[in-house]
C-alpha cells in the first residue's frame, strides 16, 4: 500500500512537471505582466495581492454538486447545444467594408470588423477554428475556418481586445494579423501575450477602466465589466478584462466584453452614453456562474443602462461554452428586447450592416434555417 502512494505521487509530480512544461513551450499560454508591470499594478484600485480584482467584490463560489451537475449535463443535457451541421458564412461585401460609410461586419461570437470615420477596427479578433490553446480540445466553430478572411482585410487601423481568454484572444489571429494592423489596444497586462508572439511593444496601448485616449480623431475609452481572466493555471487575473467605447464623428458606439450584470452599465450611460449601437455579450450564461456572464434579458436591460438607440446581441453564434441551446440566446434576446422596446438586430454571420442613420433592418432569424 505504502509503495502503492509512492507510485501515485511521483505519477502527480510526473503529470505537474509536463503541464508546466506545456505551458512554457506552447506559445499559444502567452507571456505574463513584468515584475516592473507588477509593481506598477499595486498602486491602482483595482489591483490587490497580485491580482485584478471586479467593481464589486466576486467570487466563483461552486459547490461539489455544482461540478457535478455540470460532468452530468455533458452527457444529458440540451440536445441542441450546438447546430447539427455546420452554419453558414454570408459572402462578405468587401466593397461595402472599404467603403467610407461606418459599418459593422460580424464573424459570429464576440469578433467583428467595425468602420467608424473610416477607420477599420477589430475587435476580439477570433477567427481561428478552436476556442483552446490546442486543436484536440474545446469548443470548435460553428462555421467554417474563418482564418482566411484575414488575408482579404483591408490593412486594420486599430485592433481592441477586450480580455486574454481563447474566446477572445487567438494566437493563430494575432499571428496572421500582426504585420496587417497598425496599432493593439489591450487592456493592462495583455500585451504580454502579444509581444509572446512578436507584435512590437510600440505597437501597443495598455488601458485601465476609465482611461480615455485620441486615436486618429476618435475618442477611445476603456470600461469596466464584471468577469475574469487567464489563459493558464497559474496565472488567473494578471491582466484585466472590460469593455470599449468608441466615439466618431457620426457613430456612437459601445462593445461590453464579457461579464456579469452590475451597476457599472449604469456609470459607462452616464459618463459617455447615448450610443447610436452597443454590441452586449449574452450567451454562455447559467445559474452556476451567474456573476460572470449575462442572461439576454440582462443584456437588454444593460442596453438600456448605457443608453444605446440599437443593440445587437454577440457571444453566441460560433462556440458552445455553456449548457443551453446554441439558439436561446438570440431568441430571448429578440423577446426581452419587444416588451422593452429596444431596438435589436441580428444580422447574418459576415453580413455588412451600415452603421449610418436608421438601424431598422428586418431579422431574418437566419438560424432557425440552420440544418
Amino acid at each position: 500500500m505504502k509503495k502503492m502512494m509512492v507510485y501515485f505521487l511521483l505519477f502527480l509530480v510526473v503529470l505537474l512537471v509536463f503541464v508546466l512544461l506545456f505551458i512554457n513551450i506552447n506559445p499559444a499560454f502567452g507571456g505574463n505582466p513584468s515584475k516592473k508591470q507588477k509593481e506598477q499594478y499595486s498602486h491602482l484600485d483595482n489591483y490587490v495581492d497580485g491580482k485584478f480584482i471586479n467593481p464589486e467584490p466576486t467570487k466563483l463560489n461552486m459547490s461539489a454538486a455544482d461540478y457535478f451537475s455540470m460532468i452530468e449535463e455533458n452527457f444529458s443535457g440540451a440536445k441542441d447545444r450546438s447546430p447539427k451541421g455546420q452554419i453558414p458564412v454570408s459572402k462578405i461585401d468587401w466593397n461595402k467594408v472599404n467603403s467610407e460609410e461606418d459599418s459593422l461586419t460580424w464573424f459570429g461570437h464576440s469578433t467583428f470588423l467595425l468602420s467608424i470615420d473610416n477607420k477599420k477596427m477589430l475587435v476580439d479578433p477570433m477567427l481561428g477554428p478552436v476556442a483552446s490553446p490546442v486543436s484536440f480540445v474545446g469548443s470548435k466553430r460553428y462555421s467554417e475556418d474563418m482564418l482566411h478572411h484575414i488575408d482579404e482585410m483591408p490593412p486594420i487601423d486599430a485592433v481592441f481586445i477586450t480580455h486574454d481568454h481563447y474566446d477572445h484572444l487567438d494566437y493563430p489571429s494575432i499571428k496572421k494579423l500582426k504585420n496587417k494592423v497598425n496599432h493593439f489596444f489591450v487592456p493592462l497586462g495583455v500585451g504580454a501575450h502579444l509581444i509572446d508572439w512578436g507584435v512590437k511593444n510600440e505597437k501597443i496601448t495598455e488601458l485601465n477602466w476609465w482611461d480615455e485616449i485620441e486615436f486618429q480623431g476618435l475618442i477611445v475609452a476603456f470600461t469596466p465589466s464584471q468577469h475574469f481572466s487567464g489563459r493558464g493555471p497559474l496565472n488567473r487575473n494578471s491582466t484585466l478584462w472590460g469593455g470599449w467605447v468608441i466615439l466618431g464623428e457620426k457613430t456612437r458606439f459601445y462593445t461590453s466584453g464579457d461579464g456579469g450584470y452590475n451597476t457599472h452599465f449604469k456609470e459607462i450611460g452616464r459618463k459617455y452614453g447615448p450610443f447610436d449601437l452597443t454590441l452586449i455579450e449574452g450567451g454562455q450564461y447559467d445559474r452556476r456562474w451567474s456573476w460572470v456572464h449575462m442572461t439576454p434579458e440582462q443584456s437588454i436591460q444593460a442596453h438600456l443602462d448605457v443608453h444605446g438607440k440599437n443593440m445587437m446581441l454577440i457571444h453566441w453564434g460560433a462556440f458552445t461554452l455553456a449548457y443551453h441551446g446554441w439558439t436561446e440566446p438570440i431568441e430571448r434576446a429578440l423577446k426581452a428586447s419587444e416588451k422593452s422596446g429596444a431596438n435589436m438586430i441580428a444580422p447574418k454571420i459576415g453580413e455588412t450592416v451600415t452603421v449610418d442613420g436608421d438601424l431598422s433592418i428586418p431579422t431574418t432569424s437566419w438560424w432557425k434555417k440552420v440544418k
